[in-house]
């Protein structure tokens, strides 16, 4: 008799779930303090070529490549959080291994290898969640409900905006100086995935972007326009180098690292009905149909429940590798938001239209 996935991992339901954490990078740590807030699941090792103190410190055993990790510590389940280059070839190898993954993002660099992923995650049917964080978020998630529910009636533009200041010392680290890790694929990626988790699929995109600023291989500055395949209109502007308040990092308090802006928004949705501000949640109405711009619009705040989104999407990674839940963003749903980026890239570069690859 085939046994299902819950009781592949283990008979007692009650039992732990061991995970593997590959890459014990800045981002690996970050999940790892909040695994340990998690009662049913445990770390059971470390795959990283520097980590070796890492491991000992968490007392769990040590491999300096992950494919001797999968072999031999037959981990349950997999974080994987090393550089953005290696994550295809991880998650192939992990897949291969029957293990459920969380990747986090991007899911790759490249569209062709992502397309790979894709069409292999398919076939063997492992689950595999990409950690696009911020679709955990409360806050996101209610306002995706007020649209889906209509209460902003016909979405028809959305502006988004990305404007702060990055200090010299962030380009210190040389990878940051490099081609590739401009601010599009590492901090502008989050916005156009929220934007397509809120708004829908982007049919065409154009870009306007220039690197003035810093003389780097990458865009210091951007402008993009964006149609939706439901007919909305969007816009998103973004500059690392700008004394400005405007961005989900410096709104949203997720991360306390930042000095938080609570009442500058970054995204601004309206429609037929309504309008909608984030992080705020802050909606505007006219008080009866029909009514327009000589009548005032008034204005409440959505109520909702404060949650650490990398929190939240770990505890819904194990109830996804237990096989209780579906992944909320999958590897296709993920290579939609890559192809995204590409377009956006490609817009800029030939000054033309272009439309997201399709998966």
């Amino acid at each position: 008799m085939k046994r299902t996935r819950k009781q592949r991992l283990g008979t007692a339901l009650d039992a732990p779930l061991r995970i593997a954490l590959i890459g014990a990078g800045n981002m690996g740590r970050q999940h790892y303090h909040r695994l340990q807030r998690i009662a049913g699941a445990r770390l059971c090792a470390v795959a990283d070529p520097q980590g070796q103190a890492f491991a000992a410190d968490a007392g769990v055993p040590w491999f300096g490549d992950h494919r001797r990790l999968l072999e031999e510590a037959r981990p349950q389940a997999a974080i994987v959080a090393n550089p953005n280059n290696l994550h295809v070839a991880t998650a192939l190898d992990c897949l291969a291994a029957g293990v459920p993954l969380l990747l986090e993002k991007p899911v790759g660099v490249q569209l062709d290898e992502v397309s790979e992923l894709v069409a292999v995650a398919r076939r063997s049917g492992v689950p595999l969640l990409v950690g696009h964080h911020r679709r955990h978020n409360p806050l996101v998630v209610r306002a995706r409900q007020l649209i889906a529910e209509g209460a902003l009636g016909r979405l028809l533009s959305v502006t988004a905006l990305w404007q702060l200041k990055k200090p010299d010392s962030y380009f210190e680290v040389a990878w940051r100086r490099e081609p590739g890790a401009g601010m599009l694929l590492t901090n502008l990626i989050h916005d156009l995935d929220l934007l397509r988790h809120l708004c829908g699929e982007v049919r065409e995109v154009q870009a306007l972007a220039g690197n003035a600023i810093r003389g780097l291989p990458n865009e210091d500055n951007i402008a993009l326009l964006l149609r939706f395949a439901n007919g909305t209109l969007g816009s998103l502007t973004g500059c690392d180098a700008a004394a400005a308040p405007w961005s989900w990092e410096l709104s949203a308090g997720e991360n306390p690292v930042y000095p938080r802006q609570a009442e500058q928004p970054c995204y601004l949705l309206a429609g037929t009905e309504g309008a909608l501000s984030l992080p705020q949640l802050r909606r505007w109405r006219y008080a009866e149909a029909r009514q327009g711009w000589h009548d005032p619009l008034a204005a409440s705040e959505e109520a909702v429940a404060t949650g650490d989104p990398l929190q939240r999407q770990l505890e819904h990674f194990v109830r996804v590798a237990r096989g209780e839940e579906a992944p909320l963003m999958d590897a296709t749903d993920a290579a939609r938001t890559l192809a995204l980026v590409e377009a956006v890239r490609e817009a800029a570069r030939s000054g033309r239209a272009c439309a997201p690859a399709s998966f």
